[in-house]
């Protein structure tokens, strides 16, 4: 039984998990009737979910619906789609629209759709005033309602028989906007309105026309006019009065005022202006008479033409280029006309200088007389003056003076020449000359000097310069003393060379020759020698091409590289290729030194082979009698040994060998003692050389060797501290 339940438990715990299963497949959504939908029309976003499911169950669904990314929609429902009514579409439902389906924690979304909602609200416009003043403004306010922003908004302004006048402003925060139009002079009825625009879909869509909005135009006043007095045509001299008038509404802020060639000569706040003058013929022209009162304004215009009482007078002068000292005569005259009070005036840049009140002027002239001249001519209060007439006096010019810009009368070839002529003295302005040599180089025209340039110079050129200088004074030309240029030759290709040349023996004398190949005299010769650093050891002018100095004694510290510079006037320095020079030790001192060494190693070889044998001759003593001991031994021995005619040996012979293998007679070898005794006879053997004896001579020759070297080494180290 319990097994049954158990089978039946797990049974319908089987079912219970297979219950409730299901997935999203897709989710859709569209737009009824269409994407593109007309402004005011209704339009429905429908959210459709597709889902399988194990069992048919009854499933909660959350639709969300988003437009342009903000929620605009949210239900729940078992159905498996949802819809989004809008009664009235308007261009702000325009977007991208995207739904979303929520059920048990699962989560689809559809793909994003572009709804388009085509045309704009109509907008609404109103006028703050509708009857203004001219000079005034009219404020208008266009909205679109339901829309939303960024707009566009355009104003026009709608005159009779003109082109509407159109301001156009961007609200990008704003579903309205606001502006002003001036009212201008001849505006009566005026006609506004307004429309929308907005960009969707990368073009942009206009609204259709607001209503039209009509404001009333008055006049703050009437036109001005404007007469004159006694008539617009008249002669100069006479007096004419002109007078401008309005009527206004109100009198604050009116203003009159009266002009010519936009120069104001009066202004007034009040309905008339008058203005009084002599009548001259600058007078003539277009007067304008303009009254503002606010930002309205009207305008009046009058021709005056002014006929000429008598014309300019004219100043005549006897001449208008002359010598200082001469006599000068200035007379000014009218035309048919010889009634008038004249007077003879010279400009000043301070103001004019009266000469005399007069028609004729004759005075004798100096330099300070040069200028301007005029005249004056004076009827019915009329002046009028007369052009000016150039006067130029002129003093005689100085003999110029002819000098190089740089100061000496030189140049470097290759270099361009500066001349400069000056005349001290001569009324401006002055014609210089400048010749070379009988030609013509250049004419200039200046005040009171004048260069030259010449770049044509050349190493044997002998032509001297001169110039000349005139002005209008009679005298004539003057002429400047001839000026000769000396041409300075630049050094070229410096060489240096020495006596002997190379190796210089200790205390030896040494010339050196620094020399160039061309070059203007006088030449600045320098000798130098460089070790670690340049030494000057010798320098001086000489009015040659090559210069010598003597080095009295060379010494070891003179060894070095030797070079030369020259130069001359062109101030450019020629250094030569360098030299090597090497002080050896002298032949003499060699000399010297050689001596020395023999004589050291004659004395050495002297005192070694004392030294040698002087201990030979110590070591000779105990020698013979350790050889005549050994000697008795043996020869006993071998009598013992041998036959007694061994022919090996031999007796009685009468002499015997000492160590220096010196023969010696056996009787001068006995001594008193041993003349008694009987002698017996030995055979002395001579032995060969000690082996010893070959390492004392090694050590003699050394001692010698050694005793050389060491001469050597003292001779090398005197030469060194030389």
């Amino acid at each position: 039984m319990y097994l049954a339940l158990l089978v039946i438990f797990l049974q319908c715990s089987g079912l219970y998990t297979q219950e409730g299963v299901f997935t999203f497949n897709t989710v859709e959504i569209k737009v009824q009737p269409s994407v593109k939908v007309k402004n005011g029309a209704p339009m429905s976003i429908v959210c459709r979910a597709d889902i399988s499911k194990n069992t048919d169950f009854q499933l909660k669904h959350n639709f969300t619906i988003f437009k342009d990314g903000k929620l605009v929609f949210m239900t729940v429902t078992d159905r498996e789609d949802a819809k989004y009514e809008i009664s009235v579409a308007r261009s702000s439902d325009t977007g991208e629209y995207e739904c979303t389906v929520e059920a048990r924690g699962k989560t689809k979304s559809s793909n994003s759709l572009h709804v388009w909602v085509k045309g704009m609200t109509k907008p609404i416009l109103t006028a703050e005033k509708e009857e203004v003043l001219e000079g005034e403004v009219v404020k208008l306010r266009c909205e679109l309602p339901e829309e939303v922003p960024p707009l566009h908004f355009f104003f026009r302004k709608i005159k009779t028989n003109s082109i509407p006048k159109e301001k156009r402003v961007f609200e990008p925060y704003r579903n309205f906007s606001e502006v002003e139009f001036s009212v201008e002079e001849a505006d009566n009825i005026l006609q506004f309105d307004c429309f929308g625009r907005r960009f969707v879909q990368l073009e942009f869509e206009d609204s259709e026309h607001s209503n039209t909005t009509l404001v009333t135009v008055r006049e703050p006043f009437i036109k001005p006019t404007l007469n004159a007095k006694p008539s617009s045509n008249i002669t100069e001299g006479d007096r004419i009065q002109f007078e401008c008038s309005t009527v206004v509404a109100r009198m604050r802020d009116i203003e009159i005022l009266l002009q010519k060639n936009k120069t104001i000569l009066k202004s007034v706040q009040d309905e008339v202006l008058k203005y009084s003058t002599v009548a001259t013929l600058e007078d003539s022209g277009e007067y304008l008479c303009k009254v503002e009162q606010g930002r309205a304004s009207k305008t009046t215009k009058l021709n005056v033409v002014v006929s000429e009482l008598f014309p300019k007078p004219t100043l005549a002068a006897s001449m208008s280029n002359l010598d200082e000292n001469k006599e000068l005569t200035l007379s000014c005259s009218i035309s048919g006309f010889r009634k008038a009070n004249f007077s003879i005036l010279r400009k000043n840049s301070n103001g004019d200088i009266l000469l005399k009140n007069s028609r004729n002027l004759t005075m004798r002239v100096n330099v300070n007389d040069t200028g301007s001249y005029t005249c004056k001519a004076e009827v019915k209060g009329i002046v009028k003056e007369s052009k000016p007439v150039r006067i130029n006096v002129y003093a005689p010019v100085s003999k110029p003076t002819l000098s190089v810009v740089s100061g000496l009368p030189e140049v470097v070839l290759g270099k361009p020449l500066w001349l400069i002529c000056r005349s001290a003295m001569g009324t401006p302005p002055i014609i210089f000359t400048f010749y070379k040599g009988n030609e013509v180089k250049k004419r200039v025209t200046n005040d009171t000097y004048a260069m030259f340039l010449d770049e044509n110079i050349r190493q044997n050129d002998k032509r001297g310069y001169k110039c000349d200088a005139r002005n209008n004074h009679s005298s004539g030309m003057k002429t400047s003393n001839i000026l000769n240029i000396t041409v300075i030759v630049p050094i070229r290709d410096a060489s240096l060379g020495s006596i002997p040349y190379g190796e210089v023996e200790d205390g030896s004398e040494t010339a050196f020759l620094c020399s160039v190949k061309e070059g203007s005299w006088p030449i600045h010769f320098k000798l130098f020698r460089k070790t670690d650093r340049e030494v000057l050891l010798f320098e001086q002018i000489e009015n040659a091409d090559r210069v010598m100095w003597h080095k009295k004694a060379m010494k070891k510290q003179d060894t070095g590289t030797y070079f030369c510079v020259a130069s001359n006037r062109a101030n450019v320095d020629v250094k030569s290729h360098p030299i090597t020079i090497s002080v050896i030790l002298a032949t003499w001192k060699k000399g010297v030194i050689a001596a020395f060494s023999l004589i050291l190693i004659v004395g050495a070889v002297t005192l070694a082979l004392y030294w040698f044998l002087r201990k030979k001759k110590k070591a000779k003593g105990p020698s013979l009698e350790m050889s005549g001991s050994a000697l008795a031994t043996n020869l006993t021995s071998e009598k013992l040994t041998r036959q007694p005619n061994d022919g090996d040996y031999y007796s009685g012979s009468g002499y015997i060998e000492d160590n220096e293998n010196h023969l010696k007679s056996a009787d001068e070898s006995k001594g008193p003692d041993l003349e008694s005794e009987e002698v017996e006879y030995t055979e002395v053997e001579v032995s060969t050389l000690d082996p010893h004896r070959g390492n004392k001579l090694s050590g003699l020759y050394g001692y010698v060797l050694g005793a050389c070297c060491y001469s050597l080494m003292l001779v090398q180290y005197w030469h060194l501290s030389k």
